[in-house]
């Protein structure tokens, strides 16, 4: 039976849990807990869609696996010493402990980064020096147990690269095809690498960001 367990808290970003969350639930023997400070409906990012925490953190104490998906709110997380304490605490349990898009900067607040390679949203890839990570731009990154994946669905090729970790690729493969996770998408405008500069300051103008920060 593998342990699989999920951050939630207020304002994360749906995705980052859902994409990674379709994949993981599908692992032969897995058992999923949907964990926040308190039992509750959490707030996503995402307008009218609440998650249900089934499970408080004085419920669950150990994991084989931590997901902890982003949050443009992500970094105010460094404030609730309480919940920075509990990621220490599930980490020393843990076989693989993980992260979508902003969540590497939660990781990081937590001290698990110090002189690794992480990745996180390109948008806040330089934010990870502040927590001592080195910042690495790439879709899934790896260092040890520690896997950081980059914005938002990237989650679903890092749960994807997981799953083969723990059950071979033949599992893998057939949750990949399950979901048909086949992308085709319509723009070649999936990276920043890629984006016209209009585009790419407009979303850091809708992040607060500008294009020097």
């Amino acid at each position: 039976m593998k342990k699989i367990v999920f951050l939630f808290y207020e304002g994360m970003t749906a995705l980052d849990a859902i994409g990674p969350h379709q994949v993981l639930v599908n692992i032969p023997d897995a058992e999923v807990k949907l964990v926040a400070s308190k039992v509750g409906l959490v707030t996503t990012d995402t307008t009218h869609l609440k998650f249900l925490a089934e499970h408080s953190f004085e419920e669950v104490l150990e994991a084989d696996i931590l997901v902890i998906p982003g949050a443009r709110s992500a970094t105010t997380l460094k404030d609730q010493p309480g919940v920075l304490e509990w990621i220490r605490s599930i980490d020393q349990t843990t076989t693989w402990t993980t992260s979508v898009c902003t969540g590497s900067l939660i990781l990081g607040a937590a001290g698990l980064l110090q002189d690794l390679p992480a990745t996180s949203h390109w948008s806040v890839m330089n934010d990870l020096k502040k927590w001592g990570a080195i910042p690495t731009e790439r879709r899934v990154v790896e260092a040890g147990k520690i896997i950081t994946a980059a914005g938002v669905s990237a989650g679903i090729d890092m749960a994807l690269i997981l799953t083969a970790k723990i059950a071979g690729d033949h599992v893998a493969k057939r949750i990949q095809l399950g979901i048909e996770y086949d992308p085709q998408p319509p723009f070649d405008c999936g990276s920043v690498a890629k984006a016209p500069p209009q585009i790419v300051k407009a979303l850091l103008a809708d992040f607060g960001k500008n294009d020097e920060s």
